[in-house]
């Protein structure tokens, strides 16, 4: 039975189910049992208390055995001393409820009860402890006990000195406590030896309560009474007395084996273990009094009281707190005279303190009670030490003494035998809480500091599982997938539980309002005490010492500003654990040989009985074989650690614990900018991720998905350095810089695997494709493990963000390999055809592209496929451009291959517009490729008209192909939209027009015959040039286009007025054309303005009124264009001046003629002026030119009112 309880001592079930199979009762049950009692009125002062059973394994209650009169309690009954139903399992004891408490009898509850401890319970003791605390102010015997201190819940033992250091004479242990005592205490100790009177009331007891459960009542005398009675003599001895105290924790192997596994002597030998609460003092309480009822009594308790001898107050107390405690609500007193039986009398609870000779205060007992709490955790703050509570025999002081600090001062602390049984609790309470799934992060802070006082009691060469085990538990405390938060004093981790507790600092006792316990110069008090109590009757006081809710001081979490302050702590608990769990391996290092007759199991064998997906491992060494991780003999640990040990499962958590804080500082990092130490931190994610992959024998799939964020991670930190090549000095020092503690836990990830397995991924490479190709291979690795769990439909949004950045670094790879295209084509002679090289770019750069679009389209993420397909187009322009070098220049024509390509591009341009839909999807990208098709259009068709394939085709066709072209760039530039790129449309839109205009022009020129066909190209001619030049009129930077475009408009009109022959028609041609001129005067003022600044000559008044002008001007195309027009301006007035004479020799009536003649002379003889003086200067000969056709505007509108009047 007691390997069943250890193995069951984790909760209250296993520990009821391995106590014999006895039930443990419901919570419901308890209370309702428990109803009637929950508030007693005693004496008339009410004393509130509650009492819940949690576990009982009594069996069920039956009535009591009423002796006869004249009974002899002297002769034993048959069933004496015999195993009992009725009692339980404390049937072979001389008494259930035995006086003696085992010294660590609050540590086998609080194992069974762990839930109730650190947080809901005040007090965890045994009921006779309890009841000594209670009773000090009435008593003049000793009191010695142990406090321990776990969270909020203090821990009472009866520690017994005589027992201590009768086994420090034998063993030499403890020796430093004998001396301290009986220097300080008492000076001349010996052992008090129990008298022969105590041992015959006790026999006389225990006989009475036998007869009790005996069914027929009757006294049978057995032979030898004597000598069993010598037997229940020693029996009770070793029972209570005998070896309770566990040697010192010299070869601790069985908790480290096990860290749930009780001690030595740590059991819960309660018949009944009540959760009991007096007043405001919630107590876990033991109990063996036996009960019993039925009939007329549902519960009495029993009790033996010689009749010579009155009931006394510490009795009365006793027994009252006894039925408090248990519940009871009756006493049934038998009265005897030396062992012969008298009578029975029924005493009710509440009436116990008003027995006489028996009277005592209730709620001065409860006052007591909230004073010895106070006291005790005012004064035990330090989690982990062990207290003493010491009152000598016949004094008044109760001292409390820290025997941890005690014994450090002089030897080891494994000599105190409290320290693990404290330790293992300690780390008990913290793995429940962290087990609760519901548990508010404002406990957190209480969990740390559990674990900090469990690690500062523990040996790191002996218990190093628990060890390792605790600093996991620190580091799980700390949430890494958590976003930053902003300071504020709402925030969880800010908050400061009031159930919490201090790590370090005690609060410091306040002498007036706590009561006299601190030091004085009293000669009664002590230096080496923690707090004295200067006078029992001080405890009887209301309220002597603080509230206990006043004096619970508070602990916080520590709060981590940054995600590096909380990782690199993280890592540091870490490393801890990963040393302890090293050390422990170290030691076990010699293990028996291998027997060469027993097979190795492999891996695979236990394939079937896994949890994790079919095939998971299988396909994850594939992987890691196809990226070049797994090597030879990788697949096991190399430190010898055997598969489903503790240490296996521990350096399993460690280092997937340690991987996750690295890819977090490598997120951080990344987000800093800080992209040589974001791969250094990512390398170590991985080679931490590839240990746990060649120990591991189970893979689970979020194993897996961790693996595949890493290397995501790890493919954003190659594109970013290949994108920031300038700084990569910085980067590579940041890179190879590493802590001490990386170093330490490299090394002991070093001793598992090589931690080679991505190395690939993580090396700093100087060339620009290598990065790229690196971030590409990471990202499809992490597709891959994507693709063969289950993952891709459990984590859809990591899965689209893959995908996402396979098709973005595709597209980068494939603009990589394009550009190297173009910059091989600008560098070969224009006559040499296109290399092998040049195609091979092509071809890696279009295989990027289309895997890059199947990427996206894959998501439907239509944006970025547009943007790919417009590369793609881009990509075509350029084989496109390749080939129109190939030939001679002056023979040139559009070629075949140009035409394909350029109509690709178009393809692909068109696609990406059919993805993306409609401009709402994302207009800068919709502008974007109607830009990129309408350039495609307008290059072809450029190019076409320029260089002509009249050996393949007729003009006409070539004509109409160009016509058509132009047309369709026309419809995909759009002019009208307010954009940065509006002016670049309007230019583009003003050169189509202009292009087109100069074509139909030079067909009407070179077109003999159709006069339909001619007529349809002069009204094209004129309809495209009056839109080119409207369109230049827009823009501030395109003078001398405007100025070519109007020239050409007046070789237009000549052209046209050479086929006229009437002077009406010419001179209304004539008229017309110097119209055009006039509206030069714009162009001109642009010029006129550019030219202004350059000399830094002050602006005309007609310069002002013009806008802003490109920087850049061509002096010399000015200068050509200039010159043509004041030859086509002086042509035009003298055409005028000819026609306008011979008109008016016919006509001479006709007074504006006259008019017009005068001007045109006047204005032709001061250009003719003009023209002849050859030193003016550019800027002179245009103010002449904008003064003349100032002078033309004027008479052309002075004229239009003359003839409008």
């Amino acid at each position: 039975m007691g390997d069943a309880k250890e193995a069951g001592a984790e909760g209250p079930p296993a520990g009821a189910a391995a106590r014999g199979g006895l039930s443990l009762l419901s919570q419901g049950e308890s209370e309702e049992s428990s109803a009637q009692g929950s508030a007693l009125f005693l004496g008339g002062n009410e004393v509130k208390s509650r009492a819940v059973v949690k576990y009982s394994s009594a069996p069920p209650r039956t009535a009591f055995a009423r002796l006869e009169e004249k009974t002899d309690l002297k002769l034993p009954p048959a069933n004496w001393l015999r195993e009992s139903a009725k009692l339980g399992p404390a049937g072979t004891t001389i008494l259930g409820n035995s006086k003696k408490s085992k010294p660590f009898s609050s540590f086998g509850m609080a194992y069974d009860f762990i839930d109730s401890v650190g947080n809901d319970v005040d007090v965890v003791s045994d009921s006779e402890n309890i009841k000594k605390l209670l009773k000090i102010p009435y008593s003049k015997s000793h009191v010695s006990m142990a406090v321990h201190r776990i969270g909020r819940t203090l821990l009472l033992d009866e520690l017994d000195i005589q027992e201590l250091f009768m086994r420090s004479s034998q063993t030499g242990d403890w020796t430093w406590l004998k001396e301290f005592y009986q220097r300080l205490i008492d000076q001349k100790w010996q052992r008090k030896k129990k008298s022969k009177e105590h041992w015959y009331q006790k026999a006389i007891l225990s006989k009475f309560l036998y007869y009790s459960i005996n069914g027929d009542g009757a006294a049978q005398p057995v032979s030898s009474t004597t000598e069993q009675q010598e037997s229940s003599s020693s029996d009770q001895t070793n029972d209570s007395e005998g070896a309770s105290w566990p040697a010192p924790f010299e070869m601790p192997s069985s908790v480290s084996e096990d860290p749930s596994a009780s001690s030595q002597g740590l059991k819960n030998d309660f018949v009944r273990n009540i959760l009991w609460t007096f007043e405001d003092i919630h107590m876990l309480v033991g109990s063996n009094m036996p009960i019993f009822g039925g009939g007329r009594y549902p519960a009495v308790s029993l009790r033996l009281r010689d009749n010579n001898k009155p009931i006394n107050v510490l009795t009365g107390i006793d027994y009252w707190l006894d039925n408090l405690i248990c519940n009871v609500p009756e006493l049934v007193m038998c009265f005897h005279v030396n062992g012969i039986v008298q009578k029975y009398e029924m005493i009710k609870t509440e009436e116990i303190p008003n027995l006489e000779n028996s009277n005592f205060s209730t709620k001065v007992i409860k006052d007591i009670a909230q004073n010895i709490l106070s006291f005790l955790k005012s004064n035990c703050t330090k989690e982990g030490h062990t207290y003493w509570l010491f009152k000598a025999s016949g004094s008044d002081i109760v001292k409390l003494y820290d025997l941890t600090t005690l014994c450090e001062e002089t030897e080891d602390k494994y000599q105190n035998p409290f320290t693990m049984p404290v330790a293992i609790l300690l780390y008990k309470v913290a793995c429940n809480m962290m087990l609760k799934k519901n548990q508010n992060k404002k406990h957190y802070g209480t969990i740390r500091t559990l674990l900090l006082n469990c690690l500062k009691l523990l040996d790191k060469s002996r218990h190093p599982q628990i060890i390792a085990s605790a600093n996991y538990m620190l580091s799980e405390l700390f949430q890494l997938d958590e976003p930053k938060k902003e300071e504020n004093s709402e925030s969880p981790l800010n908050e400061n539980s009031d159930e919490s507790y201090s790590e370090e600092e005690e609060e410091m006792p306040d002498s007036d309002e706590n009561g006299s316990y601190s030091t004085s110069s009293d000669p009664s008090d002590d230096s080496k005490a923690v707090a004295i109590i200067k006078s029992v009757g001080e405890l009887s006081v209301p309220e002597k010492y603080k509230s206990i809710h006043q004096i619970r001081p508070s602990c916080a979490f520590p709060v981590c500003h940054d995600t590096e302050e909380r990782c690199r702590l993280v890592l540091s608990y870490v490393l801890e654990g990963l040393k302890s769990v090293d050390s422990s391996i170290k030691k076990e290092s010699d293990l028996p040989a291998a027997d060469p007759s027993t097979p190795i199991p492999l891996k695979y064998e236990d394939e079937s009985t896994r949890g994790g997906p079919e095939g998971l491992e299988k396909q994850m060494a594939l992987f890691l074989d196809k990226m070049g991780s797994l090597q030879k003999g990788n697949y096991s640990s190399q430190s010898g650690m055997i598969p489903g040990s503790w240490q296996h499962k521990m350096k399993l958590q460690l280092i997937l614990k340690s991987s996750k804080a690295y890819y977090v500082l490598s997120d951080a990092a990344m987000s800093l900018q800080k992209y040589g130490r974001a791969l250094r931190y990512i390398k170590l994610a991985l080679q931490s991720h590839d240990t746990y992959c060649c120990l591991c024998t189970n893979m689970l799939s979020e194993v897996l998905l961790f693996l595949s964020q890493y290397l995501t991670l790890c493919g954003d930190i190659q594109l970013m350095l290949a994108q920031n090549a300038n700084n990569r000095a910085a980067h590579l020092e940041e890179f190879h810089y590493q802590t001490k503690e990386d170093q330490e836990i490299l090394h002991s990830l070093h001793r598992e695997s090589s931690c080679q397995g991505f190395a690939w991924a993580t090396d700093l490479s100087t060339d620009l494709e290598s990065q790229l190709s690196v971030s590409c291979k990471c990202y499809e690795a992490a597709n891959e493990i994507l693709q063969f769990s289950d993952l891709k439909s459990q984590n859809p949004e990591h899965y689209v963000q893959v995908l996402k950045r396979m098709g973005n670094i595709r597209n980068e790879i494939g603009v990589f390999y394009m550009n190297q295209a173009a910059a091989l084509q600008s560098e070969r002679v224009v006559s040499k055809s296109v290399s092998a090289a040049e195609q091979q770019l092509w071809k890696k750069s279009f295989s990027c592209f289309e895997k890059g679009i199947h990427n996206f389209e894959s998501i439907e993420d239509a944006t970025n496929a547009a943007l790919l397909l417009c590369n793609t187009g881009r990509l075509m322009r350029i084989c496109a451009q390749a080939h129109c070098g190939a030939g001679d220049e002056f023979k040139r024509e559009f070629s075949p291959e140009e035409g394909l390509y350029y109509n690709k591009a178009i393809d692909y341009y068109l696609k990406a517009l059919r993805s993306l839909g409609t401009r709402d999807i994302h207009p800068a990208v919709w502008d974007s490729v109607n830009w990129e098709l309408s350039t495609t259009y307008f290059t072809m068709a450029t190019l076409q008209q320029d260089y002509a394939p009249l050996s393949r085709k007729a003009q006409e066709q070539i004509e109409k192909e160009v016509s058509e072209a132009m047309m369709k760039s026309l419809k995909y530039c759009d002019v009208d939209s307010v954009s940065a790129r509006q002016p670049l449309c309007q230019y583009r839109a003003a050169t189509i027009h202009h292009r087109l205009a100069s074509m139909y022009h030079s067909c009407l020129r070179n077109q003999v015959g159709d006069e339909h066909l001619r007529k349809q190209h002069r009204v094209l001619a004129d309809l495209h040039y009056s839109k080119a030049a409207k369109l230049f009129q827009l823009l501030k930077d395109a003078p001398c286009e405007l100025l070519r475009v109007q020239l050409e408009r007046v070789a237009f009109a000549e052209f046209q007025m050479t086929s006229q022959n009437s002077n009406v028609g010419k001179l209304k041609t004539l008229s017309g054309a110097l119209d055009i001129m006039v509206r030069t005067e714009h162009a001109f003022q642009l010029i006129q303005k550019e030219l202004v600044e350059e000399f830094g000559q002050p602006k005309s008044s007609d310069a002002a009124a013009a806008a802003d002008a490109s920087p850049s001007l061509n002096r010399e195309e000015v200068m050509k264009l200039l010159s043509i027009f004041e030859s086509r301006l002086s042509f035009l007035l003298l055409q005028s001046i000819k026609l306008l004479s011979s008109t008016k020799k016919k006509t001479s009536n006709n007074i504006e003629d006259d008019t017009v003649l005068k001007t045109n002379k006047h204005i032709y003889s001061q250009l003719l002026r003009a023209t002849a003086n050859k030193t003016a200067t550019l800027l002179e000969r245009i103010n002449v030119i904008v003064h003349l056709l100032g002078q033309l505007a004027a008479a052309g509108s002075a004229a239009s009112s003359n003839a409008i009047q």
